[in-house]
């Protein structure tokens, strides 16, 4: 099967360039927690040591798509009408705007963060290693709370695909040790909660994308909601946007940067409890894979 560059058709609302915070196989497996041995206690002798806790399973991947591509995931599709919902928020940075940061310009967002915290919503945060590097203390505490899921975006937010929305390009032979040094900026800040997910930057791939990420063994994810957060300025219409979209399933791409998403967090306020007085429940992708 070839896979032609991928474009949403909503993502022209993401601008000249995405800035912001597919076919594919077939199986997505779950490897389940192998079961603690359990020891009898003699009745004569003192309580032995409470059971171990089973490890945590392992997070769900899909089986490589044909001749070894990665494979991609854009949205629950089994488990009848459950209403649940990923929302998954691109934490993006590129690897030469450093001199921005030092200016003062911000590519976090705290405040968003914050507010999925008090509202208690699970989420995914596909975060850039540039990112991670920029806002280490940051990456460290989204990455050690239970709530949250990192989730790999590259680690300079560059195309791997072209055309994709005028951003510079990741040379093929490079696409794998694009990802590695990402998942290296994760491990290096501290994040624990690390999934084996990619994001394309811009949503933008090919069948040579596919195949060049091959050795990364990753499931790359897309959507079938865009928030159209970017750049946006009316929380309103980004919320009306998402609200329209989302059916059970669904898999939300929003962004967790103040400069270039600056009315997401407001969005989200109005959001939520919209979709939960749907019936909606929030998942992280980790979920909504392993349910589906």
């Amino acid at each position: 099967m070839t896979i032609s560059v991928r474009k949403v058709a909503a993502l022209g609302l993401l601008g000249a360039v995405l800035v912001g915070c597919g076919g594919g196989a077939d199986t997505v497996s779950s490897p389940a927690a192998g079961a603690s041995p359990t020891a009898t206690a003699r009745p004569t002798a003192a309580p032995g040591p409470k059971h171990a806790r089973p490890a945590p399973a392992a997070p769900p991947t899909m089986a490589a798509g044909p001749q070894g591509r990665t494979p991609v995931y854009e949205r629950r599709t089994g488990g009848g009408a459950e209403k649940v919902v990923a929302l998954t928020f691109d934490a993006d940075m590129t690897a030469d705007q450093g001199p921005r940061a030092a200016r003062g310009e911000r590519f976090d967002n705290p405040e968003l963060i914050a507010t999925l915290r008090r509202l208690e919503v699970d989420a995914t945060v596909f975060m850039t290693g540039r990112w991670a590097e920029e806002y280490p203390d940051q990456a460290r505490s989204i990455g050690t709370d239970p709530r949250f899921e990192i989730a790999n975006h590259s680690y300079s937010h560059y195309a791997f695909a072209e055309p994709c929305y005028g951003l510079p390009a990741v040379a093929e032979p490079d696409m794998a040790a694009d990802v590695k040094r990402a998942f290296d900026s994760f491990r290096d800040a501290g994040a624990v909660n690390v999934v084996p997910y990619f994001r394309f930057p811009g949503g933008c791939y090919d069948d040579a994308a596919l195949h060049a990420l091959a050795p990364a063994r990753v499931t790359a994810v897309q959507w079938d909601v865009v928030g159209g957060d970017a750049f946006a300025k009316d929380p309103d219409a980004v919320a009306e946007q998402v609200l329209s979209g989302v059916r059970p399933g669904s898999l939300v791409v929003l962004h967790c940067t103040r400069s270039a998403a600056p009315a997401t967090e407001r969005a989200i306020r109005r959001i939520v409890p919209e979709l939960r007085a749907r019936g909606y429940r929030f998942v992280k992708v980790s979920e909504l894979m392993r349910a589906g």
